[in-house]
């Protein structure tokens, strides 16, 4: 079991084995989010993941942050918080660096002197 407290009631007890029973199901969707997680940031590490394999895992993580917050294991706030993140580094992964622009001088200001 998930707890190991003494309960003194009867709904005490029920309450316990109700409270192992959402501690495994949350755990359950949290490592299935971690995991989709894991695959993205390892695929963005590489730097070797094409396009289409970024934006399929984009999707799978997507779905399951979907899921998680249908089954109440997660807050949507924080999915959506997740997706938009894990979207915005998959979008910058996508485009090619761009070279550092050459910084430009100004021409320097000639002073007039007024007579």
């Amino acid at each position: 079991m998930y707890i190991t407290a003494v309960a003194n009631t009867q709904s005490a007890k029920k309450a316990i084995r109700g409270s192992a029973r959402k501690h495994t199901h949350n755990a359950f969707w949290r490592e299935k989010v971690k995991t989709a997680i894991k695959n993205i940031r390892g695929l963005i590490k590489d730097g070797k993941a094409d396009a289409k394999l970024l934006s399929e895992n984009l999707t799978i993580l997507q779905k399951t942050l979907d899921k998680a917050v249908k089954e109440k294991s997660i807050h949507k706030n924080k999915a959506n918080r997740l997706k938009s993140r894990y979207a915005n580094k998959i979008s910058a992964h996508k485009k090619p660096a761009k070279p550092a622009k050459a910084e430009t001088t100004k021409p320097a200001k000639s002073k007039k002197k007024s007579a």
